[in-house]
């Protein structure tokens, strides 16, 4: 029961008048916030300002004399590989380093499986009379709209506390020759925040697939994205696949995109070798080769693992005070009243909010009346319809602290503002 349902309607009444009053002083104010996206704020980006200047017209060449301002090495400097390698837990014969979006390199892997099929397809993808991909959810609403754009039909499947319900996905994977992959972020998920445990992982390698070209999309965007010193850890899918005897079910995906320069960052690919060999083949039809200056130039400045990972904990000294804070506002004002409840990440970019049924859409459109933006409610599901109407994602990198903190407060006053307007329509109170 909500404290809302405790109430009688004179006290609920007068509630609901001082939360207009208190939306309407918001208003006032003409706010003009965004937080719709996982952005890294100024400050976190001025930490890889070094890769600005560290290399100069004297020191373009690669450790094997490459001259990276030329044509060639279409899948990577081999230093990069070595790097991204250690991050993925792969070998660097596993790795292709692409631009700086790893959405594009998913992008354009699934166009090439629609236009020539996978390595175990019987026929490319657009020949095929339908296909499907599995979506755990809430999700990651990008990966949701490659699909959509492509004409893939999206099935949505339920999260657990560790990760998608599989009992779900192995009955719909062993019966559905049409479902061709299954789109996961399995540390620090967005939004949930949900690292995928042990057993997850180990079934979804291992799992009967009636399609031959069935594949695991494995984001691994927040593999180094902690927010604590004993981040939860993860297996190694790679590894996993290849001991499951399945090397070719899993592609691997990470970018320095919220680690380094959001928009000059490198992306890589890993997976098995005839994937690599697959996806090489049809890459060099694409391009003569990438930008290796700005592949040299992370190899310079992060020269290691431990370098990337030192580099994150000071990111981590600069968001982890965004998510406490919205967490600790949230906790102040909705706390104990059963109006909504909401993660508390380890890592990665966002907090999942669910409110109560039917809420969500108010809530955010309220909220964007006052000045701040959200991510649209129902992003989060395939097809941006959440069927409960309940999930919001919220993203507190970009906003410094004191906008981060009006913010909130205005969030968690829509969401009481909304919750007791339902509650007065369920008693027929409104007017």
């Amino acid at each position: 029961m909500t404290e809302l349902e405790k109430m009688n309607d004179q006290a609920l009444q007068e509630y609901y008048l001082e939360l207009v009053r208190h939306y309407e002083k918001f208003q006032a104010q003409k706010l003009k916030l965004n937080m719709s996206r996982g952005i890294p704020g100024p400050d976190q980006l001025d930490l890889a300002a070094g890769l600005l200047d560290c290399i100069n017209q004297t020191n373009y060449k690669a450790a094997d004399g490459t001259d990276c301002r030329n044509y060639g090495g279409v899948d990577g400097l081999p230093e990069a590989k070595e790097l991204f390698a250690q991050l993925l837990e792969a070998k660097p014969a596993e790795v292709i380093i692409g631009g700086n979006s790893s959405l594009n390199l998913m992008n354009d892997l699934i166009v090439r499986a629609m236009l020539h099929g996978l390595p175990g397809s019987e026929t490319p993808w657009v020949k095929q009379p339908q296909v499907k991909f599995l979506c755990p959810s809430p999700g990651y609403d990008r990966h949701f709209a490659i699909c959509e754009h492509l004409g893939i039909e999206l099935i949505p499947i339920n999260y657990q506390h560790d990760g998608p319900d599989m009992a779900q996905v192995e009955q719909l994977v062993a019966a559905d020759a049409s479902i061709k992959g299954i789109w996961c972020v399995p540390k620090h998920s967005n939004p949930t925040g949900i690292t995928y445990s042990d057993a997850v992982v180990k079934r979804l390698a291992a799992m009967p697939a009636k399609a031959p070209d069935f594949r695991i999309f494995w984001d691994n965007a927040y593999v180094v994205h902690h927010l604590t010193d004993n981040p939860p850890r993860i297996l190694n899918m790679l590894e996993e696949c290849k001991q499951a005897g399945q090397p070719d079910r899993v592609f691997v995906f990470t970018s320095t995109s919220k680690v380094s320069l959001a928009g000059a960052g490198i992306a890589a690919l890993a997976a098995s070798e005839a994937n690599i060999n697959w996806f090489r083949k049809h890459l060099s039809i694409q391009t003569i080769g990438p930008d290796k200056l700005n592949q040299l130039r992370h190899v310079r400045f992060f020269k290691d693992l431990a370098g990337i990972e030192a580099h994150m904990r000071r990111q981590a000294a600069i968001i982890k005070p965004k998510f406490d804070l919205a967490i600790a506002i949230m906790e102040a004002e909705l706390g104990g009243k059963n109006l909504a409840s909401w993660s508390k990440p380890q890592g990665g970019y966002f907090i999942s909010v669910n409110t109560l049924p039917g809420c969500a859409k108010k809530i955010v459109a309220k909220t964007a009346a006052a000045g701040v933006v959200l991510t649209p409610a129902g992003a989060t599901f395939p097809y941006g319809k959440d069927p409960k109407d309940n999930n919001i994602r919220l993203a507190p990198t970009f906003p410094p602290l004191a906008e981060l903190k009006q913010a909130m407060e205005l969030f968690t006053l829509c969401i009481q503002l909304t919750s007791v307007e339902q509650e007065l329509e369920k008693r027929d109170l409104r007017q």
